[in-house]
């Protein structure tokens, strides 16, 4: 169980104006700002969960990470894991939890990836046959077997992710932290990392909890949504909730081969070129049954394809409700 309650975090930060001048003066007046990463931050996570944190970038989701791993103490408020302080106990934290920063690296730069494995299962303390049948199973699942001999900096970027995705997860970890896992990553290797947390969380009960600016990770691996803006958590609940709050809006296509589309209230033409024609349908005012039928009226419809906003679409309007 992950549960934060009122946790601020502040950092101080120097500013100054760009030219030599400012920054002769900065050497004997340096101006602060305060900035602060999180306000009051609550909530819980439950044994299990799969809960996507999402926001715009500077919003907090990094610094709550850090506060949950142990890498950064707050300024203020409480977070208990498993009955464990963070930053207070963590040697004994550290042992029950993975962590994947996408910006950040846990591989020894100049070795093999093979022997970056070694050092951690030494650093865990890890069994040879418990380690051994999780990285005959990581090797397998996430494709690794033609790289794990090959230096971290030789890697591509796509590589290196699947790699520090193994890392983490070498000692079994009770609790899966990923701040931007899939960055870099191509389509089917994001398709068989999605797969495999999926799988893992499933069979092992793993706790994970990702940050993510991709929604498509966020619509195939979250339960459960938490927005934060501005350091402050603005939205708790499912995929679901996030799409009632979402714009009413449907979009339809449709291909014709005769006829023309007379308006109604809220249908609103958005496009029309050479037998394609894009409407957009405000459903609090017009049901999508209705416009089709009226648009079926007025031309012979050859193709119709109706669609609602993408996940994208939807943070982003939450993100002008909430001015973030």
């Amino acid at each position: 169980m992950i549960t934060l309650e009122n946790i601020n975090k502040t950092f101080r930060v120097a500013r100054r104006s760009a030219g030599f001048s400012q920054a002769v003066r900065s050497l004997f007046l340096r101006e602060y700002e305060a900035v602060h990463a999180l306000r009051d931050v609550s909530f819980t996570v439950g044994d299990g969960e799969m809960v996507g944190y999402i926001g715009p970038n500077g919003a907090g989701k990094s610094s709550t990470i850090k506060v949950m791993s142990g890498i950064l103490t707050p300024d203020s408020g409480r977070c208990d894991i498993d009955g464990l302080t963070p930053w207070k106990d963590r040697t004994d934290h550290v042992r029950r939890i993975g962590v994947v920063f996408g910006q950040r690296s846990q591989l020894w730069w100049d070795v093999p990836v093979a022997d970056s494995f070694e050092l951690i299962r030494d650093i865990y303390g890890v069994g040879h046959a418990d380690f051994a049948r999780t990285l005959d199973e990581l090797v397998e699942t996430l494709d690794l077997a033609q790289i794990v001999r090959t230096p971290a900096r030789q890697l591509s970027l796509g590589q290196r992710m699947r790699c520090e995705i193994a890392a983490s997860l070498l000692h079994n970890p009770a609790i899966l932290f990923l701040d931007e896992p899939t960055i870099g990553l191509d389509a089917v290797s994001k398709i068989a990392v999605r797969q495999f947390i999926k799988k893992r969380c499933r069979e092992y009960g793993t706790t994970v909890i990702l940050t993510t600016h991709d929604m498509q990770d966020i619509e195939a691996l979250a339960d459960r949504i938490l927005l934060i803006g501005k350091g402050q958590i603005l939205l708790d609940g499912t995929l679901d909730d996030l799409k009632k709050r979402a714009s009413a809006v449907r979009t339809i296509t449709v291909e014709y081969c005769a006829g023309s589309f007379s308006p109604l209230l809220g249908l609103t033409q958005q496009s029309a070129l050479d037998g394609r024609a894009v409407f957009a349908v405000d459903t609090s005012v017009l049901s999508v049954s209705r416009a089709i039928a009226h648009l079926s009226a007025g031309a012979e419809i050859t193709d119709l394809s109706v669609a609602g906003a993408s996940a994208e679409e939807m943070v982003v309007s939450l993100y002008e409700e909430f001015a973030i």
